[in-house]
């Protein structure tokens, strides 16, 4: 073989190599997980870390993936904190095929906003987040899916409503807010004020600072306070130490309303009797008996490839929520795959996924997941779906589901958050949205 030939065949041979790693890498679409395992937050982290990678491993192992494309990932430990975060964010944004970041921090959300929106990949905050991201005509790329911090706390309010026999029994009742000390706790400091004018009830709200192992004087200014409820707007070790301080100043565990990250198994167990008669709101239920749970169970855990080294906290809220947290984004990159074509697939194609995504009840049951959640229906201007929550109580051993699905305000809630996002716009210089198209 002459020199000639050598080098033509050594050219072909490097671009079938390039070719096929072009095409191992076009067959796979890449998750970046900004997880925490270590620290305060870890029960969440490892939670709801552990159910999303379990139902991401389900997909790939039963289905081989979304329309032949695999699905990968890789974490990054944050622990929960806004720099780590970002770090985690500049070193792995740079890989191949990103489908969305799933940070589960609002902190690490806030800082992450314009990054996205610049990178053009959606930013998925399930139950929680900056609640004016739920206008997509200003927050393109940011997705506070099932409820924002200000749906949720409509829901709250009106369930204790419901409790006290309607609207108008809400006027001259005293509720307190304990909120945890960071950007998540004081969210909704707002709204709450908004909703006691409107009702007529009084508020007082109180901090508790990170990471909240201690409360005691937040308990005794609550006794001096004396209020009809308590809303527990905790995280972490912040929710166990709280149940346990109230019991000690004889505040009733069945008049504190937990908020959605105050509604977890790692909350009460470890508050143990003083949890009993607790109640929480939630958008995901407990437990194994779903489909997909079980699916699970028998292709991910049975093979040795469960992401939960405890297996007893199968089918617990947050690992629960996680699975979630993964069906939505797989249904997203289906959603999108019927549009663009079965491929890896840009953050841009998958918002326009996430902006179509849409599952009712039908959809959930061929999913394994009826049950598990209400529904959704992410709309281009929608990016949070129906907003709906139920209610459950503890009664020491098990939750208990003590509530219908609770609609928030959204009369009331929609033109506050359009204000403050149109606010954004301005002050960005952001171009408002008249289609899914823009």
């Amino acid at each position: 073989m002459s020199l000639i030939q050598k080098l033509r065949t050594a050219a072909i041979a490097a671009t079938l190599a390039i070719s096929s790693l072009q095409a191992a890498q076009a067959d796979e679409q890449f998750f970046p997980l900004q997880s925490y395992r270590v620290g305060p937050y870890a029960a969440g982290g490892t939670g709801f870390f552990g159910g999303f990678i379990d139902y991401l491993n389900l997909v790939n192992t039963r289905d081989g993936g979304v329309g032949g494309v695999k699905l990968t990932w890789e974490e990054g430990e944050t622990q929960y904190e806004v720099e780590r975060g970002v770090e985690v964010y500049e070193r792995l944004k740079t890989k191949p095929g990103i489908a969305a970041w799933n940070p589960l921090s609002v902190g690490i959300a806030y800082a992450l906003i314009d990054r996205v929106t610049a990178d053009k990949v959606p930013l998925l905050t399930i139950n929680h987040g900056r609640t004016d991201t739920t206008d997509g005509r200003v927050f393109k790329y940011i997705f506070p899916l099932l409820l924002n911090p200000y749906s949720e706390t409509s829901g709250i309010v009106n369930y204790i409503a419901g409790k006290e026999g309607g609207e108008a029994k809400l006027k001259g009742k005293k509720i307190v807010v304990l909120y945890h000390g960071s950007p998540y706790g004081k969210e909704t400091i707002p709204i709450y004020e908004l909703l006691a004018k409107k009702y007529g009830f009084t508020v007082q709200q109180i901090e508790v600072p990170h990471p909240g192992n201690e409360q005691q004087s937040q308990w005794l200014t609550i006794r001096r306070a004396k209020p009809d409820y308590v809303v527990l707007r905790g995280w972490g070790v912040m929710n166990p130490v709280a149940l346990k301080t109230a019991q000690k100043t004889g505040f009733p565990a069945d008049h504190i309303i937990g908020n959605v990250w105050s509604n977890s198994e790692e909350d009460v167990i470890p508050a143990g009797d003083a949890a009993k008669g607790y109640v929480a709101i939630t958008s995901v239920a407990a437990g194994v008996q779903y489909p997909v749970v079980q699916d699970i169970v028998k292709t991910v855990y049975d093979a040795g490839k469960g992401n939960l080294e405890d297996k007893k906290r199968i089918g617990t809220r947050y690992h629960n929520l996680g699975i979630l947290n993964g069906i939505l984004n797989v249904e997203a990159i289906r959603i999108a795959q019927a549009k663009f074509g079965k491929r890896t697939l840009t953050g841009d194609e998958i918002r326009w996924g996430l902006e179509n995504l849409k599952i009712d009840e039908a959809r959930a049951a061929a999913l394994g997941a009826k049950g598990l959640f209400h529904s959704i229906n992410v709309t281009w201007d929608n990016h949070e779906g129906d907003g709906r929550v139920a209610f459950q109580q503890w009664d020491g051993s098990k939750w208990n589901s003590v509530s219908d699905w609770i609609a928030p305000d959204w009369k009331l809630l929609r033109p506050i958050i359009e204000k403050s996002s149109l606010a954004y716009a301005k002050e960005k210089n952001i171009k408002v949205r008249t289609s899914i198209n823009d």
